[in-house]
């Protein structure tokens, strides 16, 4: 099911590159199911962290997963997925609300997602400054703080994992400390 999830995924994203690089987008998704598995060895979980992107960012639907990979994965899938209908404010709000009363499971895919970003974003902006923001929809630093650390706050149930408190060490080097 893994290698499965990958080749789809691969293909899902083929010819897109990560925002302002050349850095080819499925590397952030094999990112992602790597952090996972230092969660869980569930074939399912690591395969919708491979698939978390597809049906927001690629134009797949849930049921073509559901029917490929099954119920569980396409519904983790669909709890990691953002309307792209919404404001970019009403997507990341919606994100934190949900993330705060949902399962491990989706806490975990989350987590992965958030890190891998978070550790493509660090290492950009220790080399770019501030000047990173310009390659993102959204420009306003203060406004990527708020969300990431409202990840943080959505996911203090899994404080005590190393990939958890390394995310909060990256919050901490992109961001300054948390306020409010």
């Amino acid at each position: 099911m893994i290698e499965e999830a990958a080749s789809f995924a691969a293909k899902a994203h083929q010819g897109v590159f990560r925002k302002g690089t050349e850095i080819p987008y499925i590397t952030h998704p094999m990112e992602t199911a790597v952090i996972v598995s230092g969660f869980t060895d569930d074939p399912e979980m690591i395969a919708a962290a491979l698939l978390h992107d597809v049906i927001e960012d690629a134009g797949v639907t849930k049921e073509e997963l559901e029917a490929r990979f099954g119920p569980r994965v396409a519904q983790l899938v669909a709890n990691e997925s953002e309307d792209k209908t919404k404001s970019w404010q009403e997507r990341k709000s919606a994100t934190i609300r949900h993330l705060k009363c949902a399962s491990r499971e989706v806490k975990i895919l989350a987590l992965g997602d958030k890190l891998s970003n978070m550790r493509c974003t660090s290492k950009d902006y220790l080399v770019l400054g501030d000047a990173i923001w310009q390659r993102f929809n959204e420009k306003d630093k203060a406004k990527h703080s708020w969300y990431y650390w409202g990840i943080a706050d959505a996911l203090e149930e899994l404080q005590e994992h190393l990939y958890y408190k390394e995310y909060i060490m990256l919050c901490r080097t992109v961001f300054g400390r948390k306020r409010g």
